[in-house]
Order: structure tokens, then C-alpha cells, then sequence
């Protein structure tokens, strides 16, 4: 198969090269599928400089036609899903059915961010005073997103930034260009030139992008690592930050669960997409009442699941998206095994290329290995076995992550109680990863700074300006009182 090099990055509305091309892969055959551009620092100037130029028009452009554009967007989203979904599958990896998900629930979050009203009006009045708040936008803004789900965390950034009036330069992983550019070639007609940029590159765009002095706000979406590289880097400038980082997050099983039903349930919190979710179950905790039952049962549905191609019929869990992923999940795996640890496997994938892992999980570990502590970012689970309420909380509170956290049982007042000391800036009960456009989302601790989606998440992208009005009739009566 020929790899397709037609893709280009869109800067001041137009389609750009560049001199260098990268390659991307697709982790399920290994095979270069398309090349992208690598952007020079001088492509950056040009992209940075256009969204600069655009933002006056962009900001002063009604609030109605840019919640028009942002509807339209999601109209020409949909209309393409069919050729967007298999370019996702075949860069990032994940069964079509789930790529479907993902480009539809982008389109939805273009749509219904569309429809937030954005903050400001009359704080106060008196006799003698007006004091309003105004939203106004911050200016340029630098938006990196990750490769798990490329599509559906850009339209997090994107919906909110255009909307409050900002322009946008947006950066996909290497990992995950192609869709990102796509959707780019097909709305880029329906802004002015230099609202919505497309940058793509290696290693070196990121840095440039988060340290450029023509960049007023970084919204990144990624590791902890990187973030606190964002974070030294946009200080330089004073550049506003949203970072929504990593996650350990535990799910608290209560021995009063329906098994039967909660089994499928967990798996596919713990496993969805490989894995390769930020608030996927990365901590499973379960009640020693049942936790034999609970193990034995999750284990004998792992090996019911089919493993394999995600562009193929069937397929329920593709592969990890890149070598490295896969290199950090199977040497979790190998560490478990070192340190003898009991582990329980679905069957393994079929010979051949491709960056496959077996769906595993490991059988009470002790709170202090690297699978309890770490971060897997892949389809290996730990489960540990607790008696008592405030034990299990202390433990799931353990750590430097605080991002997401669930809590099972047939007892709601219980499980709410539980949620309300959990120290994880979202929590789920008797679910998990139910996110919305309304729904402010985010880290505590190490796993993020501010809010994505809903009010909190676009009060991000503004600046609040305070006007005062001393009223007329006010006025009018001190000076009167001022000449007697």
C-alpha cells in the first residue's frame, strides 16, 4: 500500500507543507500509512502570526455567528464520519465501532458548547453605582492534544476557544495527525483565515508552541511530565494554563454489587480503548466479601473478548497506539512477574505485527508495586482487596493522582458518602466516564490545573473585565451638595 502524503496543515485558512515529512503508523498492521508535515519554527511564526491577525475580527464577530460556525463545524463533522472514523482506526488503533463514538460525540461537543451562555452582566446596582462583568477573549490560543482520543479532546479546546472569541493554533500528537488535518481541510471555509490553525510536527513543536510570545493561553491535555514542561514554559510569558494531566484512578467495589451486572460494567471502564483512557479504572478495589467471586468472574469475561484489528468485524479492543506504549505496558507486565505476583490473561493476540497486549490483571498486588502506583495507560488492571470503609479510602486517596474515581454498590446514601471523601477532582457512582459539555471536568493534585467544558471550563478562555458606572442622578446630587 502507498502511503498518502496529501496531507497538509492549514494556516491563515490555507493548506501548507513543509519541507520535512513525518510518518505515521498504523499500530495494528505497522505499516507507514501517510506522511505529515514537520513544521519549521519559521511555518510556526507564519501560523502563530496568522491567528495574531485574525483575532480583532474573530473577537469582534456576534456571538450568534460564531455559535453558528461552531453548529456547522459539527454538521460537517458528522456528514464525513464515515471517511473520519477509518482514518482514526488507522492511526490510532481503536475498534471502528469506537471511533464512530468519538467523532460523533466531537460533533456534539461542537454543537452543544454552541449553546453556552457566556459569563458576565450586572454584579451589582445601587442608588449610585452599575458594576458589570464582561467576558472578553484572551487572544491567541495554543491548544495540544493527546493521541488516545485525538478528536473528541480537540473539540474540548476548540469548542470553548472559538466560542468565547479567541483564535486557535492546534497541535495533534505525531501519533495521531491524519484525522486532525482532515477535519481541518473540510471546515476551514466556514471561518475567516487564521481563526482555526493546524500545526503538526515531532518533538520540537511542542516547546516551540508553549514558550512562542505570540501565544496568550496553552491548553494541553497529556502526561504529568510534560504538563510541568508546559508549565515552566508558558511562565516565561505569564501565558494562561488549563492542564488536565494524569490519573490513577481507583473504583471502590462494595460487597452488596450486583455481580452478574457489575462485571461487564468494570471491564470496559478498566479496559475501553486498551486501556488508553486518562479516567479509565486503573485501581480496582474490591471488597474481600467478594473479591474471589469479583476476580474469577472479570478474568473469565477478559477471555470472552476479542483482541485484534480495530478495522476488522468483531474486533472489541485494538491495539496500544504506538511501540513506546506498548513497551511501557509489557514492562509493567514484566516487573509483575518479576516480583512474582499472580496474573491472569486473556488469551494472547495472533502472531504477527501489530502492538498488541493481552488484556491482564493482576491479583493483589501489595500497595507499594509500580502496577498500584503508576500510572499503565494499557489493558492491565491491578485488583486489591480491602475490609474496611476508611481503609479503602485512605488507600484510594494514596498517590500523587487525583482525577477520577467510582464507587459500586446497591446502596446510594452509602456510596455518596464515600464519593464526598474521595480526594479526585470527578466522582462517579455506580458508573464511570460520563462527561457532558455542561459538566465541568478536572485534576486535583498532580493530575491537572483548571476546568475543561461547561461554565467553569469556558470561563478559561476569557478574561473578565469589571466596568463601574457611577449613575447620573448621583452625580448630579453630590455636585449640588458640593456648591452649597
Amino acid at each position: 500500500m502507498t502511503p498518502n502524503d496529501d496531507f497538509a496543515m492549514l494556516i491563515d485558512g490555507k493548506p501548507v507543507s513543509a519541507v520535512d515529512r513525518l510518518a505515521v503508523t498504523n499500530p495494528a498492521t505497522e505499516r507507514v500509512i501517510a506522511h505529515f508535515p514537520d513544521a519549521s519554527s519559521q511555518d510556526l511564526d507564519a501560523a502563530v502570526a496568522s491567528a495574531r491577525a485574525a483575532f480583532p475580527g474573530w473577537a469582534a464577530t456576534p456571538i450568534a455567528a460564531r455559535r453558528a460556525a461552531l453548529e456547522a463545524m459539527g454538521d460537517r463533522m458528522l456528514a464525513d464520519i464515515d471517511t473520519l472514523k477509518q482514518l482514526l482506526t488507522s492511526e490510532q488503533g481503536k475498534p471502528l465501532a469506537e471511533a464512530e463514538g468519538e467523532i460523533g460525540a466531537a460533533a456534539y461537543w461542537l454543537k452543544a458548547t454552541a449553546a453556552i451562555e457566556l459569563p458576565g452582566g450586572v454584579i451589582e446596582e445601587t442608588p449610585e453605582h452599575l458594576v458589570e462583568i464582561q467576558a472578553v477573549p484572551l487572544g491567541v490560543v495554543a491548544a495540544i492534544v493527546p493521541w488516545n482520543f485525538p478528536v473528541l479532546l480537540a473539540m474540548f479546546k476548540l469548542a470553548p476557544a472559538l466560542l468565547a472569541g479567541n483564535t486557535l493554533v492546534l497541535k495533534p500528537s505525531p501519533v495521531t495527525p491524519l484525522t486532525l488535518l482532515r477535519f481541518g481541510a473540510q471546515v476551514a471555509d466556514l471561518l475567516p483565515p487564521g481563526v482555526l490553525t493546524i500545526v503538526t510536527g515531532g518533538d520540537r513543536l511542542g516547546p516551540w508552541l508553549t514558550a512562542h510570545p505570540g501565544i496568550d493561553k496553552v491548553s494541553f491535555t497529556g502526561s504529568t511530565d510534560t504538563g510541568r514542561q508546559v508549565m515552566r514554559s508558558a511562565a516565561a510569558t505569564l501565558k494562561r494554563i488549563t492542564l488536565e494531566l494524569g490519573g490513577n484512578d481507583p473504583a471502590i467495589v462494595l460487597p452488596d454489587v450486583d455481580l452478574e451486572a457489575v462485571v461487564p460494567r468494570l471491564f470496559w471502564a478498566a479496559f475501553g480503548n486498551a486501556g488508553q483512557v486518562c479516567i479509565a479504572v486503573k485501581r480496582l478495589y474490591v471488597h474481600a466479601a467478594i473479591y474471589d467471586r469479583l476476580r474469577d468472574a472479570l478474568v473469565a469475561y477478559a477471555r470472552t473478548v476479542r483482541i485484534g484489528d480495530g478495522a476488522a468485524e468483531g474486533t472489541q479492543i485494538g491495539p496500544l497506539a504506538s511501540a513506546a506504549q506498548r513497551d511501557r505496558v509489557t514492562s509493567l507486565i514484566a516487573d509483575c512477574r518479576a516480583h512474582g505476583y499472580t496474573l491472569a490473561s486473556s488469551e494472547d493476540p495472533a502472531p504477527g505485527p501489530g502492538y498488541f497486549v493481552p488484556v491482564t490483571i493482576v491479583d493483589d498486588p501489595p500497595d507499594d508495586s509500580r502496577i498500584v502506583r503508576e500510572e499503565q495507560f494499557g489493558p492491565i488492571l491491578p485488583l486489591l482487596r480491602f475490609s474496611a470503609v476508611d481503609e479503602v479510602v485512605a488507600r484510594a486517596n494514596a498517590g500523587d493522582y487525583a482525577l477520577g474515581a467510582s464507587v459500586w454498590s446497591a446502596d446510594a446514601r452509602q456510596a455518596r458518602d464515600i464519593a464526598t471523601r474521595l480526594a479526585s477532582g470527578i466522582v462517579w457512582i455506580n458508573e464511570v466516564q460520563h462527561l457532558s459539555p455542561t459538566v465541568p471536568f478536572g485534576g486535583r493534585r498532580q493530575s491537572g490545573i483548571g476546568m475543561e467544558n461547561g461554565i467553569k471550563g469556558l470561563k478559561a478562555y476569557c478574561d473578565l473585565r469589571t466596568i463601574v458606572t457611577r449613575k447620573g442622578s448621583a452625580q448630579a446630587q453630590k455636585l449640588g451638595e458640593t456648591e452649597e
